[in-house]
């Protein structure tokens, strides 16, 4: 899964997009966190982004007072600079605020981002390096952590990272597959146990399998556009989310599109930090159920080889308990949540969700070009049963 620099050596780091998002994306329609946001909005709890880098504008831009820059763990400089833009990107679908020129807000808009850095400048890393940045993560207060850049190979040293983070009340999250690239075997962190691995699913709402592109882009204005995709796995998977033609903010300003399993990641995170906002008291172990059993459930024997135990569902988790944690996940069925009222969109055009079929890959895909959009139609999630899932 070797990555060489040429992209950058030719190219330069990722520039800013001039272009800005007017609604948005469809993932934000799909999951609808706004809906919680009375209730929660990630408040005092610290997400740590481990990958690339964020940049240290964002933090007066989309995460404004709420970006720490952690180590930067090969090179020069602190966490705060982010070439490939990757890092720049999570940190916004996971925390990022809606700014003054109109651009989209991430999941838990209240959460704080520890960016931690560990690859190159094209997004290249390896396990020494990811079982530094966890560690470094976990000290540094997190209480989650996106283990943005996922590796082939299994190593003790990542294995102790991640048992370490865990005893210290951080719940990993990391992409089953990489991003742009189909493989035929597991990939770390995701493939051990303790770590919610995530696949990605497209604005259909179906599995993205299919290959894509690796780095965000500025959205493009011709109307047509290739089938890109979000890459292949061969890891557990425990949940899903939506993981292509995302639109979020990057580095420099602008709005970018990208997609990947990554990107299911960050929004799984985000879920998270939510949950934890609510009730702050949650275990790993406690946190981590309650997101599996308040998932969207895919109607067939759990969990499923492709879709785990279904699709993230902020809107449940949040719900199925209140401050002190009462009602949260354990070992059995979770209890009824407690109502929450979701009204429908104001626009009825903001169901018309705009996913520019494109992507980016880290730690193990090639930067290359992002394919033009390409609008669908989402799901109303509105529509659920007493326990939160899907009336059937």
């Amino acid at each position: 899964m070797g990555q060489t620099l040429s992209d950058v050596r030719q190219s330069g780091c990722r520039k800013p997009s001039g272009r800005v998002a007017e609604r948005a994306g469809w993932a934000q329609a799909y999951l609808r966190p706004e809906a919680v946001w009375p209730l929660s909005r990630g408040e005092g709890v610290t997400v740590a982004v481990i990958g690339s880098g964020v940049e240290a504008s964002a933090g007066t831009g989309a995460l404004a007072g709420r970006l720490t820059l952690g180590p930067r763990l090969h090179g020069e400089g602190d966490a705060g600079r982010d070439c490939v833009g990757h890092g720049t990107f999570l940190a916004s679908l996971i925390a990022g605020r809606r700014t003054a020129d109109g651009g989209p807000s991430g999941i838990a808009p209240g959460a704080k981002v520890l960016s931690v850095a560990v690859t190159d400048d094209a997004g290249s890393t390896n396990a020494d390096l990811l079982a530094r940045g966890i560690r470094a993560a976990a000290d540094g207060g997190a209480r989650i952590a996106v283990v943005a850049a996922p590796i082939a190979e299994a190593a003790p040293a990542l294995a102790e990272a991640v048992g370490y983070a865990t005893a210290k009340g951080v719940l990993l999250v990391a992409p089953a597959g990489p991003d742009g690239q189909s493989v035929a075997a597991p990939v770390y962190p995701a493939g051990y146990p303790g770590v919610l691995a995530v696949a990605a699913l497209g604005a259909d709402g179906a599995p993205a399998e299919r290959s894509a592109s690796a780095a965000p882009e500025a959205p493009s204005s011709g109307a047509g556009g290739g089938t890109g995709g979000t890459g292949g796995r061969a890891s557990r998977v425990d949940l899903v989310a939506p993981g292509e033609g995302l639109v979020a903010a990057g580095p420099g300003g602008g709005s970018f599109i990208a997609s990947g399993p990554s990107y299911a990641a960050a929004l799984v995170a985000g879920s998270a930090a939510l949950v934890l906002g609510r009730s702050p008291s949650l275990t790993v172990d406690q946190l981590a159920e309650r997101l599996r059993t308040t998932a969207y459930r895919p109607g067939t024997e759990l969990p499923d080889q492709t879709v785990g135990w279904g699709t993230v569902d902020p809107v449940t988790a949040v719900a199925a308990g209140g401050p002190s944690g009462a009602g949260s996940a354990g070992a059995g069925t979770p209890s009824p949540p407690e109502p929450v009222v979701v009204p429908p969109p104001a626009d009825p055009s903001a169901r018309r969700l705009a996913s520019a079929l494109a992507g980016v890959g880290l730690g193990g895909a090639a930067l290359v070009g992002l394919a033009a959009a390409a609008v669908r139609v989402g799901r109303n999630r509105a529509g659920r049963n007493r326990d939160g899932h899907r009336a059937e």
